[in-house]
């Protein structure tokens, strides 16, 4: 779901609070400290955005009774063209398991992509076999002149495992 003026953080905790898993990728940035320098400070990756696991009657009901989820907005699948089919977008379990495994981790293992950058790319479909990141499946792309196994959520997110050595992998 979109969450508007970077409110995902309290839209998060308050569907804690209900018991409704939600998850929002977050990673280290440094920023400007107030005594000046730059200290390290974990905050959404991918702002304005947060999965819900839910029923859409749930949360129709929630955003119109409570006040609070107010900024939660659907998003809405969209066409070869860019145009919205007036559809909500729902992403499949296993393509959310994947993308949580890699995006879960908060350090230089991986990078947030845009995931503009991919549309009409092609790539080969492997599994990772071993390592940290054992059994996350995507999709190898070219990034920044590296190959790399890319997640990707079409028309949502994207995050890339920063480096996985060819051994342990395989084809789909």
């Amino acid at each position: 779901m979109r969450v508007t003026y970077h409110r995902e953080m309290k839209i998060k905790a308050l569907l804690d609070e209900l018991g409704v898993e939600c998850f929002l990728p977050m990673h280290y940035e440094l920023v400007e400290a107030k005594t000046g320098g730059k200290k390290r400070v974990l905050s959404p990756a991918i702002h304005n955005l947060i999965f819900v696991r839910s029923t859409q009657e749930f949360l129709t009901r929630l955003k119109m009774c409570r006040e609070e989820f107010a900024p939660m907005r659907y998003m809405m699948k969209k066409s070869v063209s860019g145009e919205s089919k007036g559809e909500i977008l729902q992403v499949p379990d296993m393509q959310m398991d994947n993308f949580m495994r890699v995006a879960s981790v908060q350090d230089d293992r991986v990078m947030f992509l845009d995931n503009n950058a991919f549309i009409n790319k092609v790539g080969q479909r492997v599994k990772v076999n071993e390592g940290f990141f054992a059994g996350v499946e995507g999709v190898i792309k070219r990034i920044n002149k590296n190959k790399r196994v890319v997640v990707q959520l079409e028309g949502v997110a994207a995050v890339a495992i920063a480096f996985v050595p060819a051994s342990q992998l395989s084809l789909i």
